[in-house]
């Protein structure tokens, strides 16, 4: 019961992640399919591009809601109950984690877009981590925030913010004895929005990266 439990929150936390917001709002407020516009990702960023302010306010919100709701949910599927592998107990923070990195690959590679068209990561990701521990996310913000005023570079803000939480995280765990889960989830989550920024990394390089405000 208990296995099934976890399957059931990594599966509702992956269909949240999957719902294609900067494609619906996108089409709703503009009648453009944000695919096929800049870099053909349904992030508030290439939204903000495509279809301005109002609609990429929206889809960040919604983007980042996906990644609170699954951590929510997921608490309340699994409540009390836990698993004990050798000396470590699986339980509600770890349903937690799974459901909001699933919520994650979801955003990323949705079924609903044929695995494929999906977004970064980073609001999904935030969004998660707001559920989980408000006050990094809070660091991470700011750091995004601080980055993206300075550079205007959106993707380097997004590692920046990512990359921070985790550093965060690191003698909180050491010294203060956070759950090693918390961790393993801004870990887990700054690889994948690395990878997802491949791209933009090798543009940075190149001096070819779009700044905030250009136009898709």
């Amino acid at each position: 019961m208990i296995i099934t439990k976890f399957i059931i929150v990594a599966v509702v936390g992956y269909l949240l992640g999957s719902i294609p917001f900067g494609l619906l709002v996108t089409r709703k407020m503009t009648g453009v399919d944000v695919r096929n516009r800049g870099s053909g990702k349904l992030g508030a960023t290439n939204v903000l591009r495509t279809a301005g302010r109002k609609a990429a306010a929206i889809v960040f919100c919604l983007d980042l809601l996906k990644g609170s709701m699954a951590v929510i949910i997921a608490g309340l599927i699994f409540g009390r109950d836990y698993l004990v592998i050798g000396n470590f107990a699986w339980g509600m923070l770890v349903a937690q984690v799974i459901a909001a990195l699933s919520a994650m690959v979801g955003h990323s590679w949705s079924v609903f877009l044929k695995f494929r068209g999906g977004g970064r990561g980073v609001a999904t990701f935030f969004g998660g981590l707001v559920a989980l521990f408000p006050p990094a996310a809070l660091i991470g913000g700011e750091v995004f925030i601080i980055g993206a005023g300075l550079t205007r570079f959106v993707s380097l803000a997004s590692i920046a913010a990512a990359v921070s939480t985790y550093c965060v995280f690191i003698p909180l765990t050491i010294i203060n004895k956070f759950p090693i889960e918390y961790l393993i989830y801004v870990l887990a989550g700054t690889i994948v929005i690395i990878a997802m920024h491949r791209g933009n990394i090798s543009r940075l390089l190149a001096g070819k990266e779009r700044k905030l405000g250009d136009k898709a």
